[in-house]
């Protein structure tokens, strides 16, 4: 008897390691950090009520260490942008793209522009651009580099950006390239638009000083993904009930600090466009 009450305890014990691992997420920091710790840190209490685990957001530094941390298994899950996506993918076999925001479906970027260029709202880049200074967001953005640059050059004969303009820079994030042509140091940005309308409607925009020039055609960017070890780690149906959670979200203030009007179904295929785009920048092998 002593015999089976020691098997029946070390099963206990077993049993409440197992629920006791922590369920782990990050996102590319394509903004402000205060903002994305404030936003994550809202949605980590939403996943774990809704999925009964312990959920803890990982904030990191750059679009590369959120794809490292995915395939390090550091996390579990992240909000990636399309191209991040499609590495973490193609490093950790087997992983999901579950769900998008409505508006990552077709999402853009904008083209914006500090009022010494003299540059307006277009319905395409302008030859003017010449020999002005621009900069991207992070190197493997999709909405801050890979996506402007792809039609940049669809534009301009597939003209480098570096032979076209006078510089060429990164800023690391949308917010940064916002406020970096604002103040004048960059002439043209690449960015987000979902971050450019937040910041304006928020007045953290000065628009006499920085506008949109031109907008690119639609294309598709954002996504939850998971790894494909989920279900044996956190419980078979493990990953439907993440799906479900972000497809269930209904919070108005959760919702709009992405901002999306809701989440939909995403899967790997929606992102082989992103995937081919890179291959041809040489951005992705």
């Amino acid at each position: 008897m002593r015999h089976i009450a020691l098997v029946a305890a070390a099963v206990v014990l077993f049993t409440q390691g197992a629920a006791a691992e922590t369920f782990r997420f990050t996102a590319i920091p394509d903004e402000d950090q205060a903002r994305l710790v404030e936003r994550f840190g809202q949605v980590a209490d939403y996943l774990a009520e809704r999925l009964g685990v312990e959920v803890e957001y990982v904030p990191v530094k750059s679009y590369s260490a959120a794809v490292t941390a995915f395939r390090n298994d550091q996390v579990q899950l992240a909000w990636f942008g399309g191209l991040s996506g499609v590495q973490a993918r193609r490093l950790v076999p087997g992983s999901l793209a579950l769900a998008q925001g409505s508006e990552d479906d077709a999402f853009k970027s904008y083209f914006i522009a500090h009022a010494s260029s003299g540059l307006t709202l277009t319905d395409e880049l302008p030859d003017e651009l010449e020999g002005m200074s621009l900069t991207f967001g992070s190197r493997t953005s999709t909405s801050g580099r890979l996506m402007p640059e792809h039609f940049f050059r669809q534009r301009f004969d597939n003209v480098d950006p570096g032979d076209f303009f006078s510089r060429v820079g990164y800023s690391g994030d949308h917010s940064r390239t916002i406020a970096l042509v604002e103040a004048g140091t960059w002439d043209i940005g690449a960015v987000n638009y979902t971050v450019w309308e937040a910041a304006v409607a928020d007045g953290r925009v000065d628009t006499d000083k920085v506008s949109v020039i031109w907008a690119t055609p639609p294309y598709p960017d954002y996504n939850w993904t998971l790894r494909g070890d989920a279900d044996e780690r956190f419980g078979e149906g493990f990953t439907n009930r993440v799906q479900a959670a972000f497809l269930e979200m209904d919070d108005p203030d959760l919702l709009a600090s992405f901002p999306r009007e809701a989440f939909i179904p995403a899967d790997n295929a929606l992102y082989a466009p992103i995937g081919e785009v890179a291959e041809d920048l040489g951005l992705l092998r």
